[in-house]
């Protein structure tokens, strides 16, 4: 998501100043501390790798090998072949005693070396099997007899019930290109938005760099490939944003929402004790490596390294470089609400508070009378300021508040108790959605502490959100524990009648803590101009919000296309429309397709080119073509929000339970920004965002790309009546606590089209939960209404983990020239 922001927007490293710093280590050395880097942290995960690494074997398994040898001496078979007897030899003589210890030891330890072989053996096979890539060249719904011989046999050495870990030493590593290749898709990609002349004199660049620079280049990429996991991750990370000096709001941030129409209490402490007390059960899963690998398409596992970095994680700034600091563990978060800043705990005796005890110490933060200390109610906008600004006043707040600030950056995660409500209302349903997002993605500049990995975005009417700092993982991570947490805190955890949280208050508990800040005189006028900066950056961004109900994913399986396509395509076509438009638009998706599978199987363009201009950096070896690369502008910037665990929801029955995706901010100041999520079969909601500074960027109403497809045989046309959502049986109003109030089902829109949606605003309690979680407490039968039809049937699991969406890649379809791929933003 935000990713793509950055990715456009590198440049050469700067100072405050405006020079460019040279990168002045040498390539060589540079290699070898990413590799270094990439064999500490796998020292780091000792325990991890202890656990995992034996997979798909177990601990277990070996002490049955050890039996089993032990029972063939004991029949004096000698399954060793001599060793043992050479292994017994070797050990000490212990004076003629202890004999049959001796004979245990050496077939311990052969036992051993047999069982760690084996092991090796299986992750060696299955670090070839994950290197095929041919099943990602097969038509969609078709599977060949050797990828289906390939599928058995990845489940069969991955074994029966893979952590999340398990797969971490038997992943390949990151292939790099051949960069002809990578130079001939790039001209490909750029041919259709470049004039005759522009692409001739790229074509020329291209050409003399293949014949006079590539080879030294790639050389260097294809030694750190061998010596490091992954040749590209590590400089993505830290010149891509740790070296970035931009402030982080709306550049390096994304938000997620809350469910759209509902909101399961109003009452805004329980919603943060339940949604704070998922937060740390998926923190818990996460230590004890009970969430599932994430699977490409149901097949291919992907790494689940950025994971650790969920909690306890805050963004350092630096003023040349930021560093991310991670800890292994944090029994508190950091609260704001109305300029303080509070430390609460989250654990009782190293047990985790019940969600009514999490509840009970919210809302004595929000009973506390005390005013906030002069400019501490402004405090946090030092971190939406310039990097290298924010380092400077650090360094000072660190020697006059160390144990306030420490408390805030050592915090699990960061939680803003905002005084307004926000989400959907009657009133300006389009307005409302926009200033949703808009309070998620900037705040108004100082109450999120933009560092942190994520801040938890509680309104005053209950409603939720997540700010998520983009540079610790992607956006499928972040998704995948919100995900948890709106299921978990909304079916399994509940609210009560009243609508607070389940359970009995702690009154035992001590108060919360306040956050004392000694701020230094000069810290003052540092605030002062930061909060200045940071509501200029924030009013420059134009968010909107449209849930597009007129067809969904449904409709576009029926016109036999990626889904993923079709809207990538539809973004750049925008209002592009002659009688070719249909074909053009099909030839557009198949090519949009294999630039996905490209990506995926490690053969992209935009990484590759990437390092390769970072080893030219390194080498000081000036490359007009890879300079004329990283200093295009790409106005629309696009990207797809997965839904992974779609066995946590039940779309179909209670399609107002879904979560309606997030956004960030625009990748250009003359620009587009546009996320998309497919919410259940038929409606996608796009987030959209731009710069109100810019002359070049405009809302308008979008023609439905659906009216291209009424003609083509075979597909059938969506009638506006059977594209409104309908769910069978009783309403889910019915099945909830009577709360005076609108029901969501009389909310929803029913004039078909990007027309604004209608608010929810009745507190209820969620309808009667999908299956449970593993590892979730589900709330008891009696705990349901009487006459409730009790809990959905489970729908079928998700088959895996939605494709990173290549917004990265350059434009590679045919289509329309430069000026109509422009998006024109949707209205209301």
């Amino acid at each position: 998501m935000a990713e793509a922001h950055q990715a456009v927007g590198f440049r050469p490293s700067l100072t405050s100043d405006g020079a460019e710093v040279e990168l002045s280590a040498p390539v060589l050395q540079e290699i070898y501390l990413s590799g270094l880097r990439s064999w500490k942290r796998h020292l780091s995960r000792f325990w991890n790798d202890f656990l995992t690494g034996v997979s798909p074997a177990s601990p277990l398994s070996w002490l049955f090998l050890f039996s089993a040898i032990q029972l063939a001496w004991f029949l004096q078979l000698d399954p060793s072949l001599g060793l043992m007897e050479k292994i017994k030899e070797l050990l000490p003589d212990w004076g003629g005693q202890h004999h049959g210890l001796r004979g245990v030891l050496a077939a311990a330890l052969f036992a051993s070396c047999l069982w760690g072989a084996l092991i090796f053996t299986l992750h060696v096979a299955l670090r070839l099997l994950l290197s095929y890539h041919g099943w990602l060249l097969e038509p969609h719904g078709a599977m060949s007899s050797p990828t289906k011989t390939w599928l058995a046999l990845v489940r069969i050495f991955s074994g029966r019930h893979p952590m999340l870990f398990s797969y971490q030493r038997s992943l390949p590593r990151q292939p790099v290109p051949s960069v002809q290749d990578t130079v001939r898709k790039y001209l490909e990609s750029v041919r259709p938005v470049l004039s005759d002349e522009d692409f001739d004199w790229t074509a020329v660049l291209a050409q003399e760099f293949l014949r006079l620079q590539a080879s030294l280049l790639q050389w260097y990429l294809r030694l750190k490939s061998w010596w490091a996991s992954n040749y590209v991750s590590d400089w993505w990370e830290e010149f891509v944003y740790l070296r970035s000096r931009n402030p982080l709001m709306v550049n390096s941030n994304y938000y997620m929402m809350d469910f759209l129409y509902v909101t399961p209490t109003p009452l805004q402490a329980a919603r943060a004790g339940n949604a704070v007390h998922a937060l740390l059960l998926y923190r818990h899963r996460l230590n004890r490596q009970e969430i599932p690998p994430t699977l490409l398409m149901g097949m291919r596992p992907l790494c689940s390294a950025q994971y650790e970095k969920i909690f306890n994680t805050t963004r350092i700034p630096g003023v040349q470089k930021d560093y991310i600091r991670h800890l292994h563990d944090s029994q508190h978060v950091a609260v704001f609400h109305r300029g303080r800043f509070f430390r609460m705990g989250t654990h009782s005796r190293n047990s985790l508070l019940s969600p009514r005890a999490l509840e009970q110490q919210f809302q004595r933060i929000l009973d506390d009378p005390s005013p906030a200390c002069p400019h501490e109610e402004h405090l946090a906008a030092l971190t939406a300021a310039p990097r290298g600004t924010w380092a400077q006043v650090r360094t000072s707040l660190k020697t006059q508040a160390a144990e306030a600030l420490e408390a805030v950056e050592g915090a699990a995660f960061f939680v803003s108790l905002d005084a307004e409500p926000a989400g959907l209302t009657r009133e300006d349903p389009a307005a409302s959605l926009d200033a949703y997002a808009h309070a998620l993605l900037a705040g108004r500049g100082h109450d999120r502490w933009f560092d942190k990995s994520f801040t938890l975005i509680v309104f005053s009417n209950g409603k939720l959100g997540l700010s998520v700092e983009h540079s610790w993982a992607d956006c499928p991570i972040s998704g995948h524990m919100w995900e948890f947490t709106l299921a978990t805190e909304c079916f399994q955890l509940g609210y009560s009648t009243d609508g607070h949280c389940k359970g009995h208050p702690d009154p035992t508990l001590p108060q919360p803590q306040r956050l004392q800040w000694d701020l230094p005189d000069q810290i003052h006028s540092s605030i002062s101009l930061a909060l200045r900066g940071a509501k200029i950056l924030s009013e420059n961004v134009d968010c909107h919000v449209v849930p597009f109900s007129l067809f969904g994913k449904s409709f576009i399986r029926r016109c036999h296309l990626s889904s993923d396509s079709f809207i990538q395509i539809a973004l750049q076509l925008a209002h592009f429309r002659d009688p070719q438009c249909l074909a053009l638009f099909r030839v557009a998706a198949d090519k949009h397709q294999a630039l996905l599978k490209a990506a995926m199987s490690g053969q992209g363009v935009d990484r590759h080119l990437f390092a390769l201009y970072i080893v030219s950096r390194f080498l000081h070896l000036q490359s007009p073509f890879l300079t004329q690369v990283h200093s295009e502008q790409w106005q629309l910037s696009t990207s797809q929000i997965p839904v992974q665990q779609m066995h946590l929801f039940d779309v179909h029955n209670y399609p107002d339970y879904v979560s309606s995706g997030g956004g960030f901010g625009p990748a250009d100041d003359h620009g587009y920004g546009v996320s998309y999520i497919f919410m259940g079969d038929g409606m996608i909601t796009f987030h959209i965002s731009s710069k109100k500074s810019s002359t070049k960027t405009v809302r308008q109403t979008c023609i439905p790309t659906n009216s291209l497809f009424p003609q083509e045989p075979g597909v059938w046309a969506p009638s506006p009546s059977s594209l409104r959502p309908r769910i069978p049986g009783p309403s889910p109003s019915s099945l909830r606590p009577r709360i005076p109030g609108p029901s969501p089902s009389s909310l929803r829109p029913r004039i078909p089209g990007p027309q604004p949606l209608l608010p929810q605003t009745q507190a209820s309690r969620p309808p009667a939960p999908p299956p449970s979680d593993p590892g979730v407490q589900a709330p008891s039968p009696s705990s349901l209404r009487p006459g409730s039809p009790g809990p959905p049937a489970p729908p079928p699991s998700d088959p895996g983990v939605q494709a990173p969406s290549p917004s990265s890649l350059r434009p590679g379809s045919p289509g329309p020239s430069p000026s109509s791929l422009r998006l024109r933003n949707p209205g209301p």
